[in-house]
């Protein structure tokens, strides 16, 4: 039987690892540590997380859990010292390579994959946790949401003293707290935003009790909203902390009442979007759960700028690039209805990759409401390993073919959309996951941006 290393040569050895690979420039420094960790002793990991004074916080959700997690270390950086996993590195080899790297952190702040979370809760024990939303997602990996949602609830029973944060406007993720005297529940209460009808696309439609079609008193994004089931009554649950009076920026950002049972204050975000507004007020009741002030929460939420990807906007020359991630038909469909409502772009590169951290089945884009997009568009860069895929949808969406340019190649795909775009302009990209992580690369080394690991903090 082999002994185990003790965990200050495990952890010196995991840092090394890291490092010659920070060193060849290769950014694997990110999750290396911790995948050499995690084969050398896996129970490292519990005994890491045993080590915070604070304990551990863990963030997950299928669209927002990196911008949220971002809002809410934000906030709490001033209070404590936070190890967090900012470079998005989500797997327990992320979370494991956050704990190593910072030795001096009072409280871990994790960003968690839906499908590692019971693994990571189970390892970890947190002390909090905030689920933000499911949907469909990467079927080929994850399986059907409500197989997700059945093992987040596994999970959530297995840590029953831990604080419990839900998204109440999301019919899965809000039962989750129903019954659990610890949760906190979070959504959206201004109809004024909500939209006409349920999107085709939609996913969490029937009661988790009688099976009968939910209706919608407001529909704000996908299935997130005000619902209640006709046949049994089962509803949304009341809100604990709820944004009110939104108001919605463009492409600059928006604003919104954050209400709380400790009062209520006004929150400015540079970030735009419905969805940034969810990301916002979950981060908001995350951080008010665990002590904070709500006018802090509203001044670091007010400080925060977009996570690598995620609406981020980079200067390139004379130009701009505008990405905006997008991966699945929810989190596609907001990206598309705030870009709508700017105005629209005229040139847009859409980068479709079927990687495995993307989905090998890219049938999703079918499910996309691209359609709002088509009318000022008039010239559209399909990309990635799948362009092809791509340019078939928008042709079928009603695209004039003679508009649709397939350049597979990334690289040379950016540089058409540059040329493209005028001296001044922006030009608006669209990438699936891995794309996007090629894309900053392309970028990055070309000296306009830092690489995502290097920036990470």
């Amino acid at each position: 039987m082999r002994l185990p290393l003790p965990l200050s040569l495990e952890i010196a050895a995991a840092r090394a690892a890291g490092s010659v690979s920070r060193l060849a420039g290769r950014g694997g420094g990110t999750t290396l540590p911790g995948k050499l960790l995690w084969k050398l002793d896996p129970s490292a990991i519990d005994r890491l997380a045993r080590r915070l004074p604070q304990g551990a916080v863990l963030v997950s959700a299928t669209n927002g859990k990196t911008t949220t997690t971002a809002m809410a270390a934000e906030i709490l950086r001033p209070r404590v010292a936070v190890a967090h996993n900012s470079s998005g590195a989500n797997l327990v080899s992320g979370v494991a390579s956050t704990l190593i790297a910072r030795p001096g952190a009072d409280l871990a702040l994790l960003e968690v994959d839906e499908g590692a979370l019971p693994e990571v809760v189970r390892r970890v024990r947190p002390k909090a946790l905030l689920l933000g939303n499911l949907f469909r997602d990467q079927l080929d990996r994850y399986g059907e949401l409500e197989l997700v949602a059945g093992r987040w609830r596994a999970a959530v029973a297995g840590v029953p003293d831990a604080l419990l944060v839900v998204n109440g406007d999301d019919p899965q993720v809000g039962d989750l707290g129903r019954d659990r005297a610890s949760a906190v529940v979070f959504g959206l209460d201004d109809p004024r935003h909500a939209r006409p009808a349920l999107q085709h696309a939609a996913d969490s439609k029937y009661c988790l009790r009688c099976g009968t079609p939910y209706r919608y008193a407001a529909a704000y994004v996908g299935h997130l909203g005000d619902y209640r089931c006709p046949a049994c009554g089962l509803a949304r649950p009341p809100l604990d902390v709820a944004a009110r009076d939104i108001e919605l920026h463009g492409l600059d950002g928006a604003s919104f009442t954050l209400h709380a049972p400790e009062g209520a204050a006004r929150v400015e975000i540079g970030l735009p979007g419905l969805y940034n507004v969810y990301n916002a007020v979950g981060a908001g009741a995350l951080a008010i759960a665990l002590g904070v002030p709500i006018g802090d929460v509203a001044g670091g939420l007010g400080r925060v700028s977009a996570a690598f990807g995620r609406f981020e906007r980079i200067t390139v020359g004379d130009r701009r690039l505008l990405m905006l991630l997008i991966k699945n038909p929810a989190g596609a469909n907001e990206a598309v209805r705030t870009l709508v409502d700017a105005g629209g772009p005229r040139v847009a590169v859409v980068a479709l990759n079927d990687e495995i951290a993307d989905g090998r089945d890219v049938s999703w884009i079918w499910d996309v409401d691209f359609e709002p997009l088509l009318e000022g568009l008039e010239t559209l860069v399909a990309t990635g390993s799948r362009a092809a895929e791509l340019a078939l949808r928008f042709g079928y969406g009603g695209l004039d073919r003679g508009r649709i340019e397939v350049v597979p190649d990334l690289d040379v795909a950016l540089d058409r959309g540059l040329e493209l775009t005028p001296a001044g302009g922006e030009l608006t990209v669209l990438p699936t996951y891995t794309a996007m992580l090629a894309l900053r690369r392309i970028v990055a080394a070309r000296g306009h941006v830092a690489n995502y690991w290097e920036t990470a903090a």
